[in-house]
């Protein structure tokens, strides 16, 4: 794998790393009764729940 001859400069570096951004993760309400308040939008509930639908493999409480 090839190695860079000399070491690059501080601009350089840092124009590179401006585009690492930190962000939060979304969160929504949880909609379902007797659950969590909140969870991520891409996670399953405990409940089996994801996107308002029930998830195959879940019974209905």
């Amino acid at each position: 794998m090839p190695n860079p001859k000399r070491r690059h400069s501080h601009q350089r570096t840092a124009l590179r790393r401006t585009n690492y951004v930190a962000i939060m993760p979304e969160i929504q309400v949880n909609k379902q009764v007797g659950g969590e308040p909140y969870n991520l939008r891409f996670v399953a509930t405990p409940d089996g729940y994801y996107k308002g639908r029930l998830l195959p493999g879940f019974k209905a409480k």
